[in-house]
Parts: C-alpha cells; structure tokens; sequence
C-alpha cells in the first residue's frame, strides 16, 4: 500500500531519532575517505592496513585527455571536427546525455544527445538535417547514435533525431529506446525556432525508421526537462526540470487506463494522455518541505504527495509557476536520474541563488512503493575548486554501477570528474578531465556528461561536453574498494 501522508507522520513518530528531519545545521560534505584506525594507531583485527576508498589515486595523461587510476585505459569513440557521420559530415558537438543498449554480434548502441541551444547558424557542428528526421530544421540540436565494436576499433555514426533544441539528459527505457529531453522553454518565433520546444522525443537506436518524423511526447509537459525514468513495475514516467526563477520541480507521469508501454506506444498517445504531477514532500511532522536544499544530513527522509499540473503544455504560463508557494516542493538544478533498487536516484546539482540553503550537490533516492524519498549523497560547498582533493562539485548526469554505488558526471566549477559513491554517500575519484582543464587565471574547464556502462559491465562510457569528446573506460572494475 502506498504511504500517506498521515502513515508517515505515524511511523515518523514511533520511530523517533530514525527519521531525521532537515534543519539549519551546516550542511555536511562527503569526502575520499579510508578506514580510519582506531586510536593507538593499530588497524581493526583481521583486516590489515586501512584501504582507500574506490581505485586509487588518479595518475597524469601523457595525452593530455584523461587522468585514471592505474589499471585503467580509455579510446576516444567520437570527437567533434575529427570523426565523421556515415553520411560524411563532423560529429555534432556538445555531448551530453547518453545511454547504452546491446547491439548485434558484441555490438554496443549509444544514443548521444547533443546540446545545441537555439539556431544553427550559432553552431559550425550542429546535428546534420537527416532528411525525414527532422522536428523544426532552424534548431541545431538532436540526437545521434554510435555503434561501437572491438573494443572501440570499430565506430560508426548516424542521425537519430535533429532539428531539436538543448538536448541535455534523457534516460533508457525499459523497452530499448531514448527518452532525450530538451533543456529550454522556446516557442515558435523565439531564438529562430519555427515550432514550440520544452519536450521528450523517443529515439529508437535500434530503427533508424521509427525515427522517422519525429514527434514530441507532449504528454509529459513542455519545461525545460533533464532527465527521464520509466518505473518498470508501474509504468510512471519520473522527470527532473533544470530552471530558476522560480527553482524547478520534479514530475511523475501516470498512464492513462489501458495503456502499456511499448516500442511506438508512446507516439500513439494523445497530448492530453495519462496526468502529469508535480512533488510535494513533507517531513516526519507532516510540514511541507518547500525547498530541497533544506536537507542538511545524510539519511534525510520525506514522505511524498503528487499535485496535479493544471496546464502541462505551458500555454501562457511555465508549469513550474502555476504552483503558488505551499503547494510543491522545489529545487534548484534537478539534473540527472537512474533507475535502481527499486527506485530512483536523482541529481539536484547545486543550490545557491534562490534556494534556502547553500550545497554544491544532492542525491535523492525516492522509493515509489514506500513513497519517501532519502538523502543519499551530500556535497558541501567547494571553496577551492581549482585544488584536486576530493571537493567535488556539481554533480550532473548520473548512472548505476553494476558493480556497486553510483558513477556521477560532475558540472561544476573548476577542475572536473568523473567521481563513484558508496552506499552511505562517501564519494571517490574515477576520472579527470585533462584536456581543457584550466587554471583559475584562464578556466577552460568543461564539464563530464553521459556516464553510462555498457550491457556487460566491462565498459564505462562518458563525454567531454566541449568540444564533443566521446570517451570509453576499461579497466578493472570489480576492484573498487568500498571501506
């Protein structure tokens, strides 16, 4: 049975110090971390000398790319003005959301948004006007697809969708398709568009047919959407919303009656199909929590409403502020999201601004079934973000390790990682970016996107955004140490 409101307040109470309820405390950092000896200086009985955390210190790049543990290599997939399309034109830039599908003979299929905002003509790499793949030709954005072999030997690359806009995050679906979504709220005759944007678009990177005209989902809402999960079990739709003034929403997306999930089921749905929700949390007193960054511990758990969105194709007014204050719950950068455990992890990347309470990042776990959502990763505010010590920041698209914890894409100030998590929210190193890494008198830095694994485990992919840098990690993955 789902739990209200009253359910949570009821067990919150029994339970006492095991719930714990944001306040005003400082906010907490997690950190690279070791066992820690206890006093005397002796390491605990039968377990040797302390061990690091994750897969070691990270070593230089003689390339110039990408510093990783020892052990660890990596090729570059794609990279934009070097790599071609199979129709002959450059790799489109700005990588960003990415997932990985199980392709034919060993095969791995990547669906690689590209995150091009506005006009073409702002671009000299947009995503190529395949032709009948095309939503409105004056966007420069869309969606490829890389089909990877040997190891990365072999790469080909294609069109899935184009002529979309800020195509950022996304997520896979349980039947093998993209859900991308586009990071930006323009109408027809704003920015050069000709049509409406602010939607998901399915690419199928298995068809290049069924991605033929493609057609927005507009059923899940026009906002400036990050990322996309489909509950397997009830076959919502969770969907993060990146945007300010006011802070964003997270929303969840409830089938109509009779429906079932498909290959070119969603494309049937009318845009008014199922009912599109916004989150309300509240804490163990049944208070409403009206903002995310209120969360000042580890292990901070809410219980969850859902409240209808009035207009979800924000026809005069953004769906976010057709909520007056007391109604929702909001958060400042909602990025990405990944299902796991049963439930959903989810980014808030940083909250500064218009958000209560300062942290340079978040990660939530909402359980549908039991309706809560936990505090499981909690990053402080990084004031030295051009030292390499462990203070990461921003964190951004975000995966499930299939060797435990979370791999996170981190788009935050300064020098820039690929970073893991431990079940209780400890974070360690996996990768840095050395190829426009920068120094605090000329910052270059670019940020990390589309982390994901491919189906066997063995290969962590993940991008450079700027200038577009597709990158595949092998090493020794079941190695990483988590005490």
């Amino acid at each position: 049975m789902p739990l209200s409101r009253r359910d949570f307040v009821n067990r919150s109470t029994l339970l006492g110090a095991g719930v714990l309820i944001a306040g005003n405390a400082e906010v907490l950092a997690t950190a690279p971390g070791a066992i820690a000896a206890p006093a005397g200086g002796e390491a605990p009985a039968g377990r040797g000398a302390p061990t690091a955390l994750g897969y070691g210190p990270l070593v230089a790049d003689p390339k110039g790319v990408l510093a990783l543990p020892e052990g660890f290599g990596y090729r570059i997939i794609t990279q934009t003005g070097r790599t071609t399309l199979v129709t002959g034109e450059s790799t489109p830039s700005n990588h960003d959301g990415t997932a990985a599908f199980p392709g034919r003979h060993g095969a791995t299929l990547l669906v690689n948004n590209h995150e091009l905002k506005g006009a073409r003509a702002n671009w000299p790499h947009p995503v190529p006007l395949l032709a009948g793949h095309v939503y409105d030709p004056a966007a420069a954005g869309g969606c490829t697809v890389v089909e990877v072999r040997d190891h990365g030997r072999s790469v080909r690359e294609w069109v899935g969708i184009a002529g979309t806009s800020t195509n950022c995050a996304g997520g896979a679906t349980p039947w093998g398709t993209w859900l991308s979504g586009e990071e930006t709220e323009d109408r027809a005759g704003q920015n050069g568009m000709t049509k409406d944007h602010g939607y998901i678009f399915e690419v199928d990177p298995y068809d290049q047919d069924a991605n033929r005209d493609p057609k927005p989902v507009k059923a899940f809402g026009r906002y400036p959407h990050e990322a996309a999960v489909v509950d397997p079990h009830r076959g919502h739709v969770l969907l993060t919303e990146d945007a300010a003034g006011p802070n964003g929403l997270l929303y969840r997306w409830t089938p109509p009656a009779g429906f079932h999930h498909g290959r070119g089921r969603l494309r049937t749905l009318a845009d008014d199909a199922g009912v599109l929700e916004a989150f309300k949390c509240f804490d163990s007193r049944g208070k409403l929590v009206d903002d995310l960054s209120r969360a000042t511990r580890i292990g901070t758990t809410y219980g969850v409403d859902w409240v209808k969105v009035p207009d979800r194709d924000a026809r005069t007014v953004s769906v976010r502020k057709q909520f007056k204050d007391g109604e929702v719950t909001r958060s400042r950068k909602l990025e990405g999201m990944w299902w796991g455990d049963n439930g959903v992890y989810f980014v808030a990347s940083y909250a500064r601004d218009e958000s209560p309470v300062q942290h340079d990042g978040q990660v939530w776990f909402y359980s549908p079934s039991r309706r809560t959502l936990t505090l499981r990763v909690l990053l402080g505010v990084n004031k030295d973000v051009w030292a390499d010590h462990g203070n990461f920041d921003g964190p951004d698209n975000i995966t499930v390790s299939p060797h435990g914890g979370l791999v996170i894409a981190e788009d935050g100030e300064g020098v820039q990682h690929l970073f893991g998590t431990t079940d209780d929210g400890r974070t360690f190193p996996i990768a840095r970016n050395e190829y426009n890494l920068g120094t605090a008198e000329k910052p270059e830095f670019s940020e990390f996107t589309g982390v994901t694994f491919s189906a066997d485990g063995r290969t962590l992919f993940a991008n450079i955004q700027e200038p577009g840098i597709m990158l595949a990690v092998t090493g020794p993955w079941h190695r990483v140490h988590r005490r």
